[in-house]
């Protein structure tokens, strides 16, 4: 019997690995790099083992640190999670070799299909050789590892060996390697994936579909179980080939085998040697514990002849401190406060007040939703993750909210091409009954009411402010508050009078610092303000406060290259120097924030008059990278 488990992983993973542990008895310990020290993960369990640094490699990737600290910390057994070391064939065998339990499949089967080449081949398939335009389009993929990592989709065979490079420096980052392949790619698929789950005495579970189509670059964002719209012909041959892939490596534990689906026919991707981030739909829907299930396999139990059955639907979205409409730029700062309504399960490894950093993935959370009915469980989702309070920075909150909601979605017509058709619409700000009442701007061009959220923060900000001799006997002009929102600026008046705070057109029924109640159009609204510094957040609208006089702002040159977001430079174009000329568009530095690769690209035609990037070099939001001077 397990008596001590130390999860390889970090974040979200840990906490939810550790909370099984706790019902079934079992002592924790966690993993913390110098960036995770006071990390919710490191908080929560029995004892933590600090891993010395930040970067990956030299942390969570290192399984002889790794093994060091189970060792030390008197564990008996080792869960890798997902991602980092859960596919790693010598870290499994180094556990071993240790004397300590390994949550997971033999070694031999993580090395037989932990390469997506080698899995290929096993099931009968090839990788494409000598790519040519007849073959577009294609894509370009790393060999080991997933969550979308060094993957690059070729269109036109000029882009190949960029695409080639770049996914081999994004894969050795994240995996320690860098082996890629090329396979065709196929438009407009369905991404559908099997969970099973096999003991060591010959079952082998076939526990359902997901479909994880919604995806952005390559990795998921909404997944659900079962997969819709699926033929029983179609999901029995899906179950078929997951249990084949199964037994032909002699597997044990939970894995994962993904297909692509385009009409009626099923193509082979891959197979996860570990438990997948989308786990909990599965669990939901056939009310099981997964990590519970691999302790005891692990521990020699045998599973019962046939898996329990599937009840209702689940849906789970992944919330990621990103900005969509900034090519998903990904966000770091203070998470201020996290709260969701206690009907949906919340897998996170934050809570209020953790610190949003650099160095890993910028998923905060999952949200999942259980329901008699597809549609019950959509609606249950969408409408929690709107209820949720969620202040710090930018999240894709309201892409989740926004593409439950789409017609696509909700009848079920999505592929993995969805925010490609339809990312510009659902990151576009809209009015909104609960965030304004009207637009900025009338149709006749004259300024109508400002969003009503505004209104709620300049309200409790001047209730929060002064209590005392805000009312003049002699009329005044109005106060003036103006605001940044979803990339407009709003300006707010509103006036102290004998009778209280007063705002045009709208009634204002109470006002505080922390709660504001508005009567407009004969409806009455309430708004929760929370303020933290610039930064507003009104229900579920983030605002930042602006200067009534704007203070002078650093001017750039024309065709200045500002960093996007805060990052490290992993990576400047070959040959790119002072003096060289480049195309609008063409790539010339990458950063590296939050495990994926950024591209930079030349803002205009020109030639660089200074360069500033430099490899290895960590750089601020806004720092000035290099200069393209604009062709004349």
């Amino acid at each position: 019997m397990i008596s001590t488990l130390l999860v390889a992983n970090r974040g979200e993973i840990a906490c939810r690995v550790f909370r099984t542990c706790r019902e079934l008895g079992i002592r924790t310990v966690a993993v913390c790099s110098d960036a995770d020290a006071n990390a919710l993960h490191a908080r929560v369990a029995d004892a933590a083992v600090r891993l010395p640094g930040a970067a990956p490699s030299a942390t969570y990737l290192d399984g002889d640190l790794i093994v060091k600290a189970a060792v030390a910390s008197g564990a008996d057994a080792v869960h890798p999670g997902y991602g980092f070391l859960s596919e790693n064939a010598d870290f499994a065998r180094a556990v071993l070799d240790a004397g300590l339990v390994w949550i997971g499949p033999p070694p031999e089967a993580i090395e037989a299909m932990a390469s997506k080449t080698r899995a290929k081949e096993l099931m009968g398939l090839a990788p494409l050789g000598e790519v040519t335009e007849a073959d577009l389009p294609v894509l370009v993929k790393a060999a080991a590892g997933g969550g979308g990592r060094g993957m690059r989709v070729v269109r036109r065979m000029a882009e190949l060996t960029a695409a080639l490079e770049s996914a081999r420096a994004e894969a050795a980052s994240a995996f320690g390697d860098g082996e890629v392949f090329v396979e065709p790619y196929v438009e407009n698929g369905r991404h559908v994936e099997v969970q099973i789950l096999a003991d060591t005495h010959g079952t082998v579970w076939a526990l359902g579909t997901r479909d994880c189509s919604l995806q952005r670059r390559h990795q998921k964002v909404i997944e659900e179980s079962p997969a819709p719209g699926l033929s029983v012909q179609l999901t029995d041959e899906l179950h078929a080939l997951a249990v084949r892939a199964a037994r032909a490596v002699d597997y044990v534990g939970a894995g994962t085998v993904e297909f692509l689906v385009a009409g009626d026919r099923a193509h082979f991707l891959e197979m996860n040697t570990r438990l997948q981030v989308e786990h909990p739909v599965t669990e939901a829907v056939f009310d099981l514990d997964l990590v519970a299930e691999q302790i005891r396999v692990a521990e020699g139990h045998a599973l019962p002849d046939d898996p329990p059955r599937a009840r209702g639907h689940a849906v789970e979205a992944r919330l990621y401190a990103e900005d969509p409409a900034r090519d998903w730029a990904p966000q770091t700062g203070t998470l201020h406060r996290f709260a969701v309504p206690e009907s949906v399960r919340l897998d996170t490894g934050y809570t209020d007040g953790d610190d949003i950093g650099v160095h890993y993935d910028p998923m905060l959370a999952k949200l999942v939703a259980h329901a008699p009915t597809r549609a019950d469980a959509i609606r249950k989702l969408a409408g929690a993750l709107e209820r949720a309070a969620i202040h710090g920075p930018t999240t894709n909150r309201d892409l989740l909210v926004r593409s439950l909601r789409h017609e696509e979605f909700t009848t079920a017509r999505m592929d993995t091409a969805f925010y490609d058709r339809h990312l510009p619409d659902l990151t576009e700000p809209t009015p909104d009954p609960y965030t304004r009442s009207s637009p900025t701007t009338a149709p006749n061009g004259v300024a109508a009411r400002p969003p009503l959220v505004a209104l709620a923060a300049a309200l409790a900000d001047a209730h929060g402010r002064s209590r005392f001799g805000g009312w003049r006997n002699v009329p005044s002009q109005p106060q003036v508050k103006r605001y940044a929102m979803a990339g407009e600026e709003i300006e707010v008046r509103y006036r102290h009078t004998r009778a209280g705070l007063e705002a045009d057109g709208v009634r204002v029924v109470h006002a505080d610092a922390q709660a504001v109640v508005l009567e407009a159009d004969g409806v009455r609204r309430t708004y929760e303000v929370a303020r933290y510094g610039d930064d507003i957040h009104v229900n579920a609208t983030h605002l930042t406060a602006l200067p009534r006089f704007p203070a002078p702002t650093a001017q750039h040159a024309p065709g200045s290259l500002l960093a996007p977001m805060p990052g490290t430079v992993v990576r400047v174009a070959e040959g790119l120097t002072v003096g060289a000329a480049v195309q609008a568009g063409e790539p010339l530095l990458w950063l590296e924030a939050m495990k994926m690769q950024h591209k930079i690209s030349a803002p205009v035609t020109g030639t660089v008059s200074a360069l500033h990037a430099v490899p290895g070099r960590q750089v601020t939001v806004g720092a000035l990278l290099a200069v393209v001077q604009p062709t004349s």
